[in-house]
């Protein structure tokens, strides 16, 4: 592909990844309205989140596994598909269950191009070159995470209410599966034989459900040490353990356990597990710290984010750059672990009434170690791996990714709503009020309809409470920093996937036609050797004897 057409494919691989993330993320800032209206809790506010991250998580590594085995032009097109009806059901919902279920089916639209965004980047584009490239689209991801509130903020403010949210994407999904059409031409290689492994798929998919289950409804629905934890607890630990013996037999396995020998996927694994968790849980919560901590409004709250985008924006682009033109990647990833852990050990340190300038300087270091450790983690496995590896590699670390924001999000959801309800019912006892009399429900809270005294509490309450969560996210991103401290790093190669497929592809040609053109030649001296035994005389005791006597 020349550099014009590699452009304009990007173009559409980059749109359809924008469009995606921001139908996932556009409802952060409008969630807690949205989630009253709707007469909701906080477990369904979690579960809106929680529900999207779950299918994005179990679908990932599948799209990742078809990539390497059907088109994958077909597939991105088939994954926005799947993003547009999602987010217009989404749109249309009546009460938390629908919006729950569309935005699990938003979920697989979105593990799709989750997957198969950075592999189609690793077709077209040379692992040295890939470092500018990666660093774009990790600016477009933490724009779109963070970014998406913002937009999300402004609609729900406005005229056209929070369904508006699920609207707006839609048209660019469209318009995305058009240029996608048009100027993605990968050209034709060789496929192995299509051999789903259901098995494994099904059991990564319950196995991986019952975990996240049991995290989400551990400490509100049942106790963390009950019957319903050793059921969910021991099903997903009995069912994962299937799903490893069924991998580790399967022709075509969902993730190929071969792929754990190599050491840097394993160690962009543990580094990308942190990178889930501060990515998708800041981006979460940021939204009910600004709204239910500080009393701002949806737009307000989504402004307010603007730090964060800038960090992560600047970070990536300018280190994805100098990689490129350095082939040097580890440097940044370090740098990135170190600032991704500071950043959220200091966004342990906020309360309700936290300057907001303080706040946004927290936000924008925060936002740096994302950028520049989000896609370079990718980078660096896909540099390692055999071009017929990448998609499976890739999904991967994007699987594992996922799963720790989904993780992350459910299990710094249980802190917060059970922190916060300590604190406000300590908050409203020192005022002498009777908790029970506020009502018990869960349900978040309505701050313009509070007395001044409660509001406070309420909002001192939940700044505190999500204050609590990014100290227990701390020590996972500190887990980041040492496992990328032991990553080797290995010198970027120039060609892309599909030139190295292509090479492959026409060695095997070449080898295939020497065989076949071979073949007359050896037939050809074979036969003027059987000719020339048949002309010499067999050599009897007869013509000895009279050898001898002459």
């Amino acid at each position: 592909m020349t550099r014009r057409e590699v452009l304009e494919a990007l173009s559409g691989i980059l749109l359809g990844m924008f469009v995606s993330m921001l139908a996932t993320s556009v409802v952060s800032s409008s969630l807690p309205r949205i989630i009253t209206d709707l007469g909701g809790s906080q477990s369904a506010f979690t579960w809106v989140v929680t529900a999207t991250l779950l299918t994005t998580t179990i679908s990932t590594p599948i799209w990742g596994k078809l990539a390497d085995l059907v088109s994958r032009k077909l597939l991105v097109q088939l994954a926005l598909a799947v993003t547009v009806v999602s987010s217009a059901l989404a749109g249309l919902a009546h009460n938390t269950d629908m919006l729950i279920a569309m935005r699990a089916l938003q979920g697989i639209g979105a593990g799709g191009m989750t997957a198969l965004g950075t592999v189609l980047i690793a077709d077209i584009i040379s692992p040295r070159e890939r470092g500018r490239y990666m660093g774009l689209m990790g600016a477009i991801m933490g724009i779109s995470m963070v970014g998406g509130p913002l937009l999300g903020g402004v609609i729900t403010d406005s005229s056209l209410t929070w369904r508006a949210n699920f609207f707006v994407g839609l048209p660019f999904a469209i318009f995305a599966i058009v240029v996608l059409q048009r100027t993605l031409h990968l050209p034709t290689v060789a496929r192995r034989v299509v051999r789903i492994d259901y098995w494994g798929a099904t059991l990564i998919s319950v196995g991986i459900a019952l975990l996240l289950l049991w995290i989400t409804f551990a400490g509100s629905s049942f106790d963390w040490a009950s019957w319903q934890t050793a059921a969910m607890v021991g099903g997903a630990v009995v069912t994962l353990a299937a799903a490893l013996w069924v991998e580790s037999r399967a022709a075509e396995p969902i993730i190929p356990l071969h792929l754990f020998r190599n050491r840097t996927l394993v160690l962009s694994v543990i580094a990308s597990i942190a990178v889930g968790i501060a990515m998708f849980g800041t981006s979460v919560f940021l939204s009910q710290y600004m709204q239910l901590a500080r009393g701002k409004t949806p737009t307000e709250s989504g402004l307010m984010t603007i730090p964060m985008i800038a960090g992560v924006l600047v970070s990536s682009t300018v280190s994805g750059q100098i990689i490129s033109r350095t082939g040097r990647y580890k440097a940044f990833m370090i740098w990135g672990a170190a600032v991704l852990t500071a950043g959220i050990g200091l966004m342990g340190t906020i309360h309700y009434d936290t300057s907001f300038v303080l706040v946004s300087a927290y936000m924008v270091i925060l936002g740096a170690g994302v950028g520049m450790l989000m896609q370079n983690l990718v980078l660096a496995v896909q540099n390692t791996l055999h071009v017929s590896e990448v998609g499976s590699g890739t999904s991967t670390v994007a699987f594992f990714r996922t799963l720790g924001g989904a993780i992350g999000v459910s299990v710094l959801g249980a802190v917060l709503s059970n922190r916060s309800t300590d604190y406000i019912v300590t908050g409203l006892s020192k005022l002498g009020i009777d908790p029970g009399a506020m009502g018990g429900d869960g349900t978040l809270p309505d701050l313009s309809t509070l007395p001044g005294p409660v509001r406070t509490v309420v909002e001192q309450s939940f700044g505190d409470a999500i204050a609590d969560l990014f100290l227990f996210a701390a020590p996972v991103a500190l887990i980041s920093l040492v496992a990328v401290l032991f990553l080797e790093e290995v010198p970027l190669g120039r060609r892309s996937g599909v030139e190295q497929l292509l090479d492959e592809q026409a060695t095997d040609e070449r080898t295939t036609h020497e065989q076949v053109t071979d073949e007359p030649a050896r037939e050809a001296v074979a036969e003027v050797v059987r000719e020339s035994a048949a002309t010499v005389v067999p050599v009897t005791d007869e013509l000895a004897d009279g050898a001898r006597r002459r």
